[in-house]
């Protein structure tokens, strides 16, 4: 645990007095502000920003990042102000302390939607100054060494979660591999507690023997170096972090005694010349094992990491892993960003930060472009993936992918509309299917067609997020041009039998009426809702109809519902039926309607109530509206056997949410030749959509197979009459 004369002694490593005085100011605001508050996870909260200033003080950032880090709770806590961040310590200040705080001013529907909306914030600040993501990492860490104090082990694995799909990455993406290293961890301790238990057991039980092996390696790296007149600056052995050795196993699926590479060596030199033939060195000494002789020097990470990698069957024919760097790569290895801070002293950022800092506000434009909650978080873990493909352009750019990529994904990689008109591609030089996976080193040239666009099978193929949000994109854009023709052709066909068209609905301005009674923001809007069967042809009928019919209308309904029959006898002579008309049986000189809260149809077991002054009301036997009245008012009654007409009836679903979901359900309601009345909808935080659907249809039998057909839908979780 910091605290002030230790930030200030970690600052003054380069800091001027001026601005350690400055820090000083940062430090009697913080503490002022948050005396007897504490964190959620126990301790003076003071005590966690001079934690989090501390961290981000020995990356060496400039001093707005460290007194942001200090204040970076005063929002969230309502302390302080945006006006008085401004006004103390400036607009950069400011801005970074509300990048890093979250949304606490507005609801929203469901967690995933608050999540999302939280990263999409964050990734907009980070956008704009990378400072923000610094400081959030920072803070992060601190959260996960606190995390023991937490009591639920849900929240912990939540909390391990989101830092392991989310500020890991992020830190990889900045190349601060320490940083990674330890969230990683951090993370896999409450994630999987018995696999780290097992493994953290195991490797403290091999400890002497390992460490051992180490001294043996590295003491013959140097002699066989220095033979070959390679002088190294260092020769380093260290354990490889927890999460990266289980990785290992569960890939791999073998148990922790065959995981021979637990340790990795790294050696240092002092030019790019001593690399390779450092490289050659120990290629002329052990096997180096095939597929894994990585170079990113000559093609560096998008991060800026730089180094050689080789996996060879080293002595005891054990497989070891060596990286071979200069002194400069391996400070940027490490430090990643932060080597070369853009905001010391007002340096010009270099090429390869500028390139880094490029591909961050692409991830951030990609990831803008996705609206739904779940999408979003889908594909900012996609987007973060740690890549283990490494493919070129034919000019020579290296483009980075996860393993199993394919060249839809590389067309991505390098632009949306290269994507979206990729009809094949050569691999060096050869042509593949755009089913062919990727594989490092591989020179793909995207080949390209105008009438080229993409497929919804495409989604099969691809492996990025990037590439899945594109496709998913141009297939939703073509969706709502279909839905909107569709809704076109349904609202001139049911116009023109009411003598009008769109067109004569907007030159006379009544289209504004049209809208409003239904409801809807604009003649798309409209279209859509049209052309996905939310709304129906009696709607606009209804809307545009005068009022006189319109209620002429509603009387004929009212009509058909309460018609009278006859009560008494079993075997009444039958009634000629008209549209709509309901007959039943056992029942005489009373009116007659349909309950609202069952709904039953022809061939419902149904009982008749007696009810004072307004006939008798129609149930399902086993209506609990029904079973909860006096039985004496109960009386018999039967369907019809010539019953015609259609009835309504109210359905329940439930399915997993997807797109085109609400499409498909209406689609197959139509098909099995029943009306929809009223359709609504809504998702729940699970992503589950939830439908109420009133429609007619002619008898039980009817209703039964609509209910089947529904139930074999793939994504249907549930379908029940209400």
């Amino acid at each position: 645990m910091a605290d002030f004369d230790e930030l200030k002694k970690t600052a003054g490593e380069y800091l001027s007095q001026d601005e350690l005085d400055r820090l000083e100011e940062a430090y009697t605001f913080a503490l002022e502000r948050h005396e007897n508050i504490f964190h959620t996870l126990g301790g003076a909260y003071i005590n966690h920003l001079l934690d989090v200033a501390n961290t981000v003080a020995s990356m060496h950032l400039d001093l707005h990042t460290i007194i942001a880090a200090l204040l970076h709770g005063v929002l969230k806590e309502g302390v302080a102000s945006l006006e008085d961040l401004h006004k103390e310590f400036g607009a950069d200040v400011a801005n970074i302390v509300n990048g890093t705080t979250k949304i606490t001013n507005v609801r929203y529907d469901s967690k995933m939607a608050y999540q999302a909306e939280n990263i999409r914030k964050l990734f907009l600040a980070m956008g704009s100054d990378i400072r923000v993501l610094l400081v959030k990492l920072a803070d992060r860490l601190h959260d996960m060494l606190l995390l023991r104090r937490e009591k639920s082990e849900e929240k912990q694995r939540q909390l391990s979660r989101e830092t392991m799909d989310l500020y890991a990455p992020l830190a990889s993406r900045l190349g601060i591999d320490w940083l990674k290293r330890e969230l990683e961890d951090l993370s896999f301790q409450y994630l999987f507690p018995a696999e780290y238990k097992e493994l953290m057991g195991h490797l403290v039980s091999t400890l002497g023997e390992r460490e051992k092996y180490v001294d043996e390696v590295i003491g013959i790296l140097r002699e066989k170096l220095k033979k070959n007149h390679v002088l190294p600056v260092r020769v380093i052995g260290r354990p490889k972090h927890l999460y990266s050795i289980y990785k290992k196993l569960v890939v791999q699926n073998i148990p922790i005694e065959q995981v021979y590479d637990k340790v990795a060596f790294r050696i240092i030199v002092n030019t790019v010349k001593e690399c390779y033939e450092a490289l050659g060195t120990i290629h002329g000494s052990w096997t180096p094992v095939p597929g894994r002789i990585k170079d990113f020097i000559s093609a560096p990470k998008s991060n800026n990491y730089q180094s050689l990698h080789t996996t060879v069957a080293g002595p005891g024919d054990h497989f070891i892993e060596i990286q071979i760097r200069t002194e400069e790569m391996d400070r940027v290895a490490q430090e990643g960003v932060a080597a070369h801070w853009a905001y010391k002293e007002g340096q010009k950022i270099n090429s390869r930060d500028a390139r880094l800092f490029k591909e961050l506000k692409k991830l951030v434009q990609n990831l803008q472009e996705v609206e739904d909650p779940g999408e979003f978080l889908d594909s900012v873990r996609g987007e973060l993936f740690d890549p283990d493909v490494y493919a070129l352009t034919p000019t020579g750019e290296v483009r980075e992918m996860p393993r199993g990529s394919t060249p839809i994904d590389f067309a991505y990689a390098i632009h949306t509309a290269v994507g979206d008109r990729c009809t094949g591609a050569r691999v060096n030089g050869r042509l593949v299917q755009l089913k062919y996976e990727v594989q490092n080193g591989d020179i793909v040239e995207i080949i390209t067609s105008k009438k080229q666009h993409p497929k919804q099978a495409w989604l099969q193929l691809v492996k990025t997020s990037r590439a899945r949000a594109k496709i998913r994109q141009w297939l939703r854009k073509e969706e709502k041009e279909e839905i909107l023709l569709q809704g076109r052709e349904i609202c001139e066909r049911e116009l023109k039998r009411l003598n009008t068209s769109l067109k004569k609905l907007i030159k006379s301005g009544h289209i504004r009426h049209l809208l409003k009674e239904l409801r809807c923001n604009s003649l798309d809007d409209l279209l859509a809702k049209v052309g996905t069967g939310a709304f129906t042809a009696r709607h606009l009928e209804r809307v545009l109809q005068p009022k006189e019919l319109l209620q002429q209308e509603e009387s004929q309904q009212e009509e058909s519902l309460e018609q009278p029959v006859e009560v008494g006898s079993q075997k009444p002579t039958p009634r000629p039926s008209t549209r709509g008309a309901v007959q039943i049986d056992g029942v005489d000189d009373m009116l007659i309607k349909i309950s609202q809260c069952c709904k039953p149809v022809p061939g419902d077991e149904v009982i008749g109530f007696i009810t004072t002054g307004a006939g008798i009301s129609v149930h399902k036997a086993n209506c609990p509206s029904l079973l909860a009245t006096d039985p004496v008012r109960w009386v018999e009654v039967n369907w019809s056997v010539e019953m015609q007409g259609k009835h309504r009836t109210e359905l329940f679903l439930r399915a997993d949410d997807r797109k085109n979901l609400l499409a498909d359900i209406s689609a197959l309601i139509s098909s099995d030749n029943a009306d929809i009345i009223e359709f609504s909808s809504r998702t729940t935080a699970e992503n589950i959509a939830e439908f109420r659907v009133v429609l007619e249809v002619t008898d039980k039998g009817h209703l039964q197979k609509l209910l089947i057909h529904l139930q074999q839908m793939p994504d249907i979780i549930e379908v029940r009459r209400r």
